[in-house]
């Protein structure tokens, strides 16, 4: 039977075919975040290879389309793309297990595999929903009276429509879905949308048993698998998981033993695949407020106190205001708080809103307390925002990963320049800048060569970590290293009488001394072997992409 009610519902179809395709082609990378990150490389896989699928289903649905152009068939296929997509949640978390044993252990043939495996899972389901545009566009003709004098009307149509929906599904599944329902919730939400949009179409009993599938595969999910994944980190206990639009989030306690017996309790923040910790709040200082009760044995985030003290004769008093970009759960701005007092200017800035909630809620972030008058977050792109700004601070840092990847944008001449613009006089740029266990410092090199294209003077301070801290002063030192060592020493005549400040004698000594890499040191032209990163070219995520090859190849043949 023809006619405009047929016609219409058929265009219904198509549209909202339309929004099941790309609600499903969206939640993949979200799929594969917690294990492989969001970094453009990943998506550069993702995208290819849904793209290969769209082309196998069009030439698979113009096929079958000419063989047998009926609608039962077009909607069987429906009803089986939603049916494999259900089965996704399921079958892939044996794939992101091995994915993770792996990346931890830095076995690319098992990261490769697991990574090919689960995007290989979306490959039925979207080839199957491809062939739903060349399906019609044959219904359309064959069905039509005027026949091929209709074609390219029908054609364009149907593009028109099923292109409408994609855009729907894209907004709806990152906007509204995921941080809502979540991935896997989105996933057999798409799965039984699609199983029910065919149905409804075939009118037949078979169907509502597919629905019924779909329903059961949910149930059996949840009830094996109550959370995404367990907590990414050496004798951690996961206590909160949360996706956003931008992240996977884990919030875990971890134990950590010393060796004189004690056991010290901290928080941890966990993004994507977890190669990395992103925040540490040690559970200790809620009792004796001491900041050395913050301080997390040498990791990058107690560094960027000390970062002043390159200038002569800095003392803790002219240190007033902070920005900083990347501030996840609040680590480096509760240790300046701390250390400097609550009446400090802080501005922290994290595109994430979902990690600012959680820092509130499991970092005891101040941001919102009425003792910390100053501290400000805000929920913004890094640079975006400090281009918007007309404040000046003392100390601009930058602790912005998406590990193992940086921003290539917070990365080149033109994003320090607009830093340096906004630093005081006897301000600096702080930069943490990863480095692998190897001490492969190819990545720190390169950001220092471009930092040194702006700033006046740059400086490395090594942690106790594999981490470099990268220092840029706005107005010349001289010999910084000379005045770290003098303002060092008149740290342990300070905190004599303010206590406070043995935090900042303790890291200025392992600064000077214990720095995994070497002590403070100044980064000069000679050193640079990169040319400066640009906003035009910064190609920071090959390079991230090269230390992973090599420490991978250096495992390999030990």
């Amino acid at each position: 039977m023809t006619g405009p009610r047929t016609d219409r519902f058929l265009l219904n179809v198509v549209f909202l075919a339309g929004v099941g395709t790309l609600g499903v082609e969206m939640v993949m990378p979200r799929l594969l975040a917690p294990f492989f990150g969001t970094s453009q490389p990943i998506w550069a896989v993702v995208i290819g290879m849904t793209l290969v699928y769209l082309a196998v289903g069009y030439w698979l649905g113009g096929r079958l389309a000419d063989r047998r152009p009926e609608r039962r068939l077009l909607f069987w296929l429906i009803a089986w793309a939603g049916l494999l997509t259900a089965i996704v949640p399921l079958v892939a978390r044996p794939f992101l297990q091995l994915a993770q044993s792996s990346l931890r252990g830095v076995a690319a043939s098992g990261f490769v595999g697991a990574l090919v495996g689960v995007i290989l899972l979306f490959a039925a389901p979207v080839i199957l929903m491809a062939t739903v545009g060349p399906f019609a566009v044959r219904l359309q003709l064959h069905e039509a009276r005027q026949g091929v004098a209709e074609a390219g009307r029908a054609a364009g149509t149907i593009s028109a429509l099923s292109t409408i929906g994609s855009i729907v599904g894209t907004f709806l599944t990152v906007l509204v879905l995921i941080p809502l329902i979540g991935t896997s919730g989105t996933i057999f939400l798409f799965a039984g949308f699609l199983v029910a949009l065919g149905a409804i179409g075939l009118r037949d009993w078979r169907a509502l048993l597919m629905l019924v599938g779909v329903a059961g595969l949910a149930l059996f999910h949840y009830t094996l698998v109550p959370t995404i994944k367990t907590a990414d980190c050496r004798g951690c206990t996961l206590i909160a998981e949360r996706e956003s639009s931008h992240n996977y989030i884990q919030v875990a306690e971890q134990a950590i033993s010393y060796a004189s017996g004690t056991v010290d309790r901290r928080r941890v923040l966990i993004l994507n695949e977890g190669q990395a910790i992103h925040s540490v709040y040690r559970l200790k200082y809620r009792q004796t407020g001491d900041p050395l009760d913050l301080l997390t044995d040498g990791g990058p985030w107690d560094y960027f106190t000390v970062a002043p003290y390159v200038y002569p004769g800095m003392r803790p008093h002219e240190v007033r205001s902070l920005a900083l970009l990347g501030s996840a759960a609040g680590s480096i701005p509760k240790q300046f708080l701390a250390i400097y007092g609550p009446a400090m200017l802080i501005d922290a800035v994290e595109i994430d809103p979902a990690i600012i909630e959680m820092g509130r809620r499991y970092f005891d972030m101040e941001d919102q307390d009425a003792a910390y008058p100053g501290y400000t977050t805000y929920a913004q792109d890094a640079r975006a925002w400090l281009a918007n700004t007309a404040r000046r601070y003392d100390v601009i840092g930058m602790d912005a990963y998406q590990q193992p990847y940086v921003p290539f944008h917070l990365t080149t001449v033109e994003c320090f320049r607009e830093v340096r613009a906004h630093l005081n006089p006897r301000g600096v740029a702080v930069v943490n800048a990863g480095r692998p266990a190897s001490g492969d410092d190819r990545l720190v090199n390169a950001l220092a060569s471009t930092m040194l294209a702006v700033f006046p003077e740059v400086y490395v301070i090594d942690t106790r970590f594999s981490n470099a801290i990268l220092v840029g002063v706005n107005t010349p030192v001289g010999d910084g290293v000379a005045h770290f060592i003098e303002n060092a020493a008149a740290m342990a005549t300070l905190a004599e009488g303010e206590p406070r400040y043995r935090a900042l004698q303790l890291v200025m000594y392992w600064a000077l001394n214990e720095g995994r890499f070497g002590p403070v040191r100044p980064f000069t032209p000679d050193q640079a072997r990169y040319a400066p990163f640009t906003d035009d070219r910064a190609p920071v995520e090959r390079l991230i992409d090269e230390l992973i090859l090599s420490e991978a190849a250096r495992r390999q043949t030990r």
